[in-house]
């Protein structure tokens, strides 16, 4: 989504192909990160990502320093349109409505990761070696590209508070009640639009969204246009003058009658007095309807606190609704009109109804109903997105895993591998990765993978490939012993069983403790039998799990022997363009810590196919060929090789 109504352009900066002199480009891109690093007034609701993404472009300078050369001038069209972006973004973020933003900020997030991507892609596409870039600013580049990884990474998530104003705002409730004026004035206090000139820049801002719109009538632009109107009325604004006529707290006063009202008897939500009030897992309560609708809107968190909720039932309040009654009858004051529910209920479909009752036979004495459970939960966990997020929420995921480590399953092969399949579909959630593997899941799904049949192996695999993704549990799989395993399946498991073997870890050896344990359960002999088998059609797989162990010193002598830097060549010469580009990689890797293994790759005839790799491979392959050739060139031990001009390329 496009969020226009800044009324400034993008002036000064040419892109590539443009009639302004190429030459003044990299000053100019300069020039542009300098202009957008005094930028200020950040929007409160992107400030963070705001000064966040000045502060990156900032490291930038010092690599265009020193890329201000006409051989680097093809490299900088992706990093241009990238700071374009930027720039835009951040003007976006200071001249745009305030109220569009934080309805927006989920999508306006999105852009900024936008502009990361595009970053990140102009950077990795650039030959740091061809260009003579200093081994200081690459330190830097790489800093920066972690920063990015990180950025991409994490969930920015809105304030709990001011995303559940915006939806009582908007919402329409059935008796049509206005939200309470607390409600507005709150928002207003995390908008910024305290003062008269704060409501007037908003207003301008507005009209240039709805006019680059071009409609009055679509819901969003509506819905700014009376929040905005609503606000304006809370503080007292006169429309056409933007006066403010009173003290806010005094018109409130006067106008407010829910501030009569005891504390204790508001919804934290509404503001507005509890009919039905509910007690949800934290013990906070919150008025029936309220916290349904936050809870259906996706959210699995208590309002007040941000705590998570181990399980979504709603108990009522009933000793606070009697208190608010007996209130209410001595004040004279009218309670709405609601349908009260003295029962406990779950606040969300049909589905979370059956999750709950799946939990709760997790606890039966009674094997078989276990049993039926857990496979209707492996069922339920690989259908339905949402059924993942609804068991964790309602604390299913501990007794899962007791029953999988319990001594009462440990011959029951079936229920173990579906306890490990529901795991592994469970695990697919980014939230409950980290949930799992803290509930100790690790250590029986390695239990598994040594004893289970062969799918609860494959099972087991896939299960931990996933948790892994999290660096921590990288670690604690290493540490539970789950590495030799895996190296197992690698050896003797199924074409499946390797491939999940092999994708395992693959992730688990990006850790440096774990590459020396898989180098010490043997994972180097299965790889190079599966770069042997051309059935099983994991060249790429075997080649990446290499080229790390390759980089370890233990795994560079386990390696680096004239058959297999044959095998390498052959890849090389015969193999697909993704074969060509990871077996040139780890020649690369070995070549730079051994002569010898240069002078076996040039003795099996690698050089031509290096050559013809810099005009037809891919380009991260031509980078490679490229800097493997330098590398040839510049040992002393191998005698004179001329290597080509290396050809631009982006």
């Amino acid at each position: 989504m496009e969020f226009e109504g800044s009324g400034l352009e993008d002036k000064g900066i040419g892109v590539l192909g443009c009639s302004r002199g190429e030459g003044n480009l990299v000053k100019q891109m300069v020039q542009m990160i300098e202009n957008v690093g005094s930028f200020g007034g950040f929007r409160k609701t992107q400030r963070k990502e705001c000064l966040n993404l000045v502060r990156r472009l900032r490291l930038l300078i010092p690599l265009l320093e020193e890329l201000d050369s006409d051989e680097a001038l093809c490299y900088l069209d992706g990093l241009n349109k990238a700071l374009l972006a930027a720039k835009k973004l951040l003007k976006t973020c200071i001249t745009g409505s305030k109220i569009f933003l934080a309805m927006e900020s989920e999508a306006v997030l999105s852009r900024f990761h936008g502009v990361y991507d595009k970053i990140s892609h102009a950077l990795t596409d650039m030959p740091y070696e061809n260009l003579g870039i200093s081994d200081e600013v690459r330190e830097q580049v790489e800093l920066m590209h972690m920063q990015l990884k990180r950025a991409k990474r994490r969930a920015e998530t809105q304030d709990i508070e001011l995303a559940m104003d915006l939806m009582i705002v908007f919402s329409r409730n059935e008796d049509d009640r206005n939200a309470d004026g607390a409600v507005i004035e709150r928002l207003a206090k995390k908008l910024e639009l305290h003062t008269a000139e704060d409501l007037k820049a908003e207003t301008t801002a507005v009209r240039k969204l709805v006019k680059a719109k071009g409609s009055l009538h679509s819901e969003n632009f509506q819905q700014v246009v009376d929040l905005l109107q609503k606000i304006k009325q809370t503080a007292g604004v006169d429309e056409d003058k933007c006066v403010l006529d009173g003290p806010l707290a005094i018109r409130r006063l006067e106008k407010c009658k829910s501030l009569l009202i005891p504390h204790e008897f508001l919804c934290p939500i509404s503001l507005e007095i509890m009919a039905d009030p509910v007690i949800i897992a934290t013990g906070q309560t919150y008025e029936r309807e309220s916290i349904r609708k936050w809870l259906s809107s996706g959210h699995r968190t208590c309002p007040k606190t941000g705590q998570k909720l181990n399980y979504l039932t709603l108990a009522p309040n009933l000793a606070l609704r009697n208190l608010i009654l007996q209130w209410c009858e001595k004040n004279s004051y009218d309670l709405p009109k609601t349908e009260v529910c003295d029962e406990p209920d779950i606040a969300s479909s049909p589905l979370a109804e059956e999750i709950s009752s799946l939990v709760q036979n997790l606890y039966s004495p009674q094997a078989n109903v276990q049993r039926d459970a857990v496979f209707r939960i492996r069922v339920l966990s690989k259908e339905s997105p949402d059924s993942r997020i609804l068991f964790a929420n309602s604390g299913g995921i501990p007794p899962l895993i007791s029953l999988l480590s319990s001594s009462s399953y440990a011959d029951d092969s079936a229920t173990q591998q579906h306890i490990v399949t529901a795991l592994l579909n469970l695990s697919l959630d980014e939230s409950n990765k980290r949930l799992i593997a803290r509930e100790g899941a690790i250590p029986a799904i390695v239990r598994v993978l040594m004893c289970g049949t062969q799918e609860a192996k494959e099972n087991s695999a896939a299960a931990l490939f996933s948790l892994s993704v999290l660096d921590e549990n990288k670690v604690v799989v290493g540490c539970s012993n789950g590495i030799p395993p895996l190296v197992d399946l690698l050896r003797s498991g199924t074409n499946r069983g390797k491939k999940d073997a092999a994708t395992a870890l693959f992730s688990l050896v990006l850790d440096q403790s774990n590459r020396t344990r898989a180098i010490k359960a043997g994972i180097i002999p299965p790889l190079l039998h599966i770069l042997e088998d051309k059935s099983l059609d994991m060249v790429d797989e075997s080649l990446s799990i290499l080229l790390l162990i390759a980089s370890h010193p233990e795994g560079r002598n386990g390696i680096g022997k004239l058959p297999f830097i044959r095998t390498l060549v052959e890849i090389v010469r015969h193999g697909t363009p993704k074969n060509k580009e990871c077996a040139a990689a780890v020649i690369l890797e070995l070549g730079s810590n051994s002569s010898s293994c240069l002078l076996g790759a040039l003795q099996y005839g690698v050089y031509e196919h290096l050559l013809e790799m810099t005009r037809c491979g891919t380009n991260r392959a031509r980078r490679k060929a490229h800097s493997l050739l330098h590398l040839i060139s510049k040992n002393e031990h191998i005698p004179f090789v001329p290597i080509p001009k290396p050809k631009l390329y982006v």
